[in-house]
């Protein structure tokens, strides 16, 4: 069997689902490389670096990791990304995402937006898309995460093994008072790793409920990759036996849309924390995970986060490497090679290829 190429020059990454299992497979191989390149203290390698390369990043919506991660990944590969507030452009006096596509698109190698507003983000990246001569990333909407997945498949493949089937994970909504956050992160989390023959649960409450669409994903990918998905109202029996925990806040955008509503709303749930009587309902060697921040206190106590299962500093520290790899092989002109071996390894095919943008 021929050694197969996997090249994702001049692609965009919106959706999870943007890229096939294989894809994904190679993005996590070379951010595996890149990691440790990285870990050794010397200059990437010439065929990684992106010379005189510019990536804009437009953000509608506050950042810390995402932006940091960007910024210093494209530093480290050699080239700029340069920040572009929405609040502090010509985009909150009438610029449009055709626009945007287009101009962004002759100034820049590579436009990363992230635009979270339910019902706008994920319709808004499409379309900048739609008209950009260059490759559009997807820095979070309201509907997908892509590249927190990555990072999370990237950090389970390092605590878990890589081939991932079987392995249970507990997805699980946990109250928080800060705000109504967005629902892009449980989305992800549920057609990717289904995707990888993982069984997932969902645990919510009865009002937190993800965009229907997203669940029929999770479950086609799951039947074709034959892991699970289930879905619970009880946190206690998400957690039995898990591998993994995810526990974190949403909004319960597809019951309301009123924040002071939805926050009533959360008040019922208290309860829904992770704290160590939880972490003791998982295996032994379970990891806790969250893409950060957490409300302390509120989704999880600071003995789990800062517990030795917590493997939040490397999920974060891993969103640097993933990043990387897809700007490599997006906006660079490296193209991985997938070894005959590793393809015969593979035995479940990958789900076709579908998005669902917000409606």
């Amino acid at each position: 069997m021929a050694p197969r190429k996997i090249d994702l020059r001049g692609r965009d990454f919106i959706s999870d689902l943007d890229f096939s299992v294989e894809e994904v497979e190679a993005v996590l191989d070379l951010a595996a490389r890149l990691k440790k390149e990285y870990r050794s203290g010397k200059p990437h390698s010439k065929e990684f670096m992106l010379r005189d390369k510019t990536l804009a990043l437009l953000f509608f919506f506050t950042s810390t990791r995402t932006r940091g991660s960007f910024e210093a990944g494209m530093a480290q590969l050699g080239g700029h990304a340069a920040f572009i507030d929405s609040d502090t452009t010509q985009i909150a006096h009438g610029d449009t995402a055709k626009e945007i596509g287009q101009i962004f698109g002759r100034y820049f190698n590579g436009i990363a937006i992230r635009q979270c507003d339910w019902g706008v983000g994920n319709r808004y990246i499409n379309e900048v898309a739609q008209h950009s001569p260059v490759p559009v990333l997807n820095m979070q909407c309201d509907v997908y995460h892509p590249f927190q997945i990555l990072a999370d498949l990237m950090t389970l493949r390092e605590h878990k093994g890589k081939d991932l089937r079987g392995k249970k994970i507990a997805v699980s909504w946990a109250y928080a008072a800060s705000y109504q956050k967005p629902i892009s992160v449980p989305q992800s989390l549920i057609i990717q790793l289904t995707r990888f023959g993982m069984d997932v649960v969902l645990a919510h409450p009865p009002e937190y409920k993800l965009m229907p669409e997203i669940l029929q994903l999770a479950e086609e990918n799951a039947k074709a990759s034959g892991g699970s998905f289930t879905i619970t109202h009880d946190m206690d029996e998400a957690f039995k036996d898990a591998d993994a925990v995810y526990p974190k806040s949403w909004g319960a955008l597809l019951t309301t849309t009123d924040p002071n509503e939805s926050a009533e709303i959360g008040k019922r749930y208290k309860d829904w924390i992770c704290d160590e009587r939880r972490m003791r309902l998982a295996k032994p060697d379970a990891i806790y995970m969250h893409c950060l921040p957490a409300d302390r206190g509120l989704e999880v106590t600071d003995a789990v986060i800062d517990g030795p299962q917590s493997v939040v500093y490397e999920q974060a520290e891993n969103r640097l490497h993933v990043q990387k790899a897809v700007m490599v092989m997006t906006l660079g002109s490296y193209v991985h090679v997938l070894s005959s071996s590793k393809r015969a390894k593979r035995k479940a095919k990958p789900p076709a290829r579908k998005t669902t943008r917000a409606r």
